[in-house]
């Protein structure tokens, strides 16, 4: 191998091993408070829907289908019709 080659086969090998280094991101910026920004409600992203609270028949049910091992279309239709045969049940 001649000195030449040698040299080219250095440099690539060093530009190979070096991209990476390069590669890394910087931290994340910090995020300013949602109040600071002006950006119109159009292109702001969705804020995060709030969890709703099941009632106890709806996690009685729920429970029935874990104990059965319903899932799927059959999971639904039985929590659907437990929770109604709750409702009718239900004094008023």
């Amino acid at each position: 191998m001649t000195m030449s080659s040698r040299a080219i086969v250095t440099v690539v090998a060093s530009l190979l091993l070096s991209g990476s280094a390069f590669a890394q991101t910087a931290a994340p910026a910090a995020k300013p408070a949602p109040a600071a920004t002006a950006a119109p409600a159009s292109k702001m992203a969705p804020a995060p829907k709030a969890e709703k609270q099941h009632s106890a028949a709806s996690i009685e049910c729920s429970k029935e289908a874990d104990a059965k091992g319903l899932h799927g279309k059959e999971r639904k239709k039985f929590r659907s019709e437990c929770k109604a045969k709750a409702k009718t049940a239900k004094p008023n």
